[in-house]
């Protein structure tokens, strides 16, 4: 039995395309590059204590890396382990307040190491009486000149009273002229005048006998 032959292959050639050997890059955009590790820098008191920050760490909230000045004072002061000893007892509401109160009374005292922030309090409760003693020598002004102004009124008010009054007699005084006039007018002449001429000239004649003859 004779073998038969096997039939010849046929190749067909293929082409290879962009999409089969990208089949993503029309569809979707290329994605992004994963952000680079963020590298957290110590706080301000950690980097003064030389020591590792935790992510638990008591002092970073309230004293950050831009403020080293503000924890080296403090710390000058009261020290690392009683700040931490003093945040831990009281609530974190109060703990911002707490640490600028200590702030505060370090920098006064490294400006006064006699006093500290009571010679300060001193100093401003000084300046408040100060202006306590202004403002009461202000009011006491006020006061006198609110009467010195009442004085000018009463003042003003009587001498426009006289005004008045010394006017009301020169009203009266000048009706009373009027009423001489008109009785200087209404003046009538007596009776034994009101004769005759004939009976005057008698009478004139019986006076002057005597003295011519």
């Amino acid at each position: 039995m004779e073998p038969t032959p096997a039939a010849p292959l046929t190749t067909t050639p293929t082409t290879c395309s962009s999409q089969s050997l990208f089949p993503n890059s029309s569809n979707s955009p290329p994605s992004p590059l994963p952000p680079p590790p963020v590298v957290s820098s110590p706080c301000a008191a950690c980097k003064i204590l030389r020591r590792r920050c935790a992510d638990t760490c008591v002092l970073a909230p309230y004293f950050p890396p831009t403020e080293p000045a503000k924890f080296a004072i403090a710390h000058r002061v009261f020290g690392a382990s009683n700040i931490i000893k003093f945040l831990q007892e009281i609530p974190e509401d109060q703990r911002s307040d707490a640490v600028s109160s200590m702030v505060y009374e370090a920098s006064a005292r490294i400006r006064d190491p006699v006093y500290g922030c009571a010679g300060a309090i001193c100093h401003l409760q000084r300046q408040v009486d100060e202006l306590q003693a202004q403002i009461a020598k202000a009011q006491a002004e006020v006061v006198n000149m609110q009467l010195q102004h009442a004085n000018v009124g009463a003042l003003l008010c009587m001498e426009m009273g006289q005004l008045q009054s010394s006017t009301q007699p020169n009203s009266q005084q000048s009706q009373s002229v009027f009423d001489d006039d008109t009785f200087v007018t209404s003046y009538r002449q007596p009776s034994f005048m009101e004769d005759d001429g004939d009976s005057n000239s008698n009478s004139l004649g019986s006076l002057w006998e005597p003295l011519w003859s």
